[in-house]
């Protein structure tokens, strides 16, 4: 970390931007298989919310690695910084009363928490939702072609297949997506956003 640096406190208070912009800011954090249906739930959540009139703003894995992360792979070391500094990024965005949804594999429990720590610091919500469905079906969906080449070897280091996957075992919210379609997981996720009440509709 460099030195001689000094944070620069603004003049309004997260309680404050909260209260002028009529919404809290908070971090969905969708975390599942590849295939399992994260991407598909976010967009759909995203458009509902703004559809709600609230400030909503998707990070989506593969569109995050065209840009900010476009300098890292898959290694383990890789994959931890990548959630590094989608953690960071969406504390900012929290911090600014923005509802963001991530939407990253993020298979290391130990990232997943370091992620919930940065928000929890600063009392910001993260919610922690489990994207959920089979190995088999994920597999069959196989929408990139991405679990062929995984089992063929031609791509190294793939979660599910040649890489861990650490379940999450608390999460705020658990969808199965081999029994729930996109619908209802959006309703699902929004349910609890109002019952916990961090939605106001």
């Amino acid at each position: 970390m460099a030195t001689n640096i000094t944070f620069h406190e603004g003049a309004v208070s997260t309680e404050e931007r909260s209260q002028l912009l009529g919404q809290k800011g908070l971090t969905i954090w969708l975390t599942g298989l590849s295939a399992s249906g994260k991407s598909t739930i976010a967009t759909a959540l995203e458009q509902h919310l703004l559809h709600l009139h609230k400030a909503a703003y998707r990070l989506d894995g593969d569109n995050i690695r065209f840009g900010l992360n476009k300098d890292l792979g898959f290694s383990e070391k890789d994959r931890e910084e990548n959630i590094r500094r989608i953690g960071e990024v969406s504390k900012l965005f929290a911090h600014a009363s923005i509802i963001t949804l991530t939407s990253f594999i993020s298979p290391y429990k130990k990232d997943r928490d370091f992620a919930r720590a940065l928000h929890d610091k600063e009392g910001l919500p993260f919610v922690e939702v489990y994207v959920d469905a089979p190995l088999e079906v994920v597999e069959k969906r196989d929408p990139k072609g991405l679990y062929a080449k995984a089992r063929k070897g031609e791509i190294k280091e793939f979660t599910g297949i040649s890489a861990p996957y650490e379940a999450p075992s608390a999460p705020e919210v658990h969808i199965r997506t081999d029994q729930h379609n996109v619908e209802e997981s959006v309703r699902i996720i929004t349910q609890y956003l109002v019952e916990k009440g961090l939605l106001a509709v």
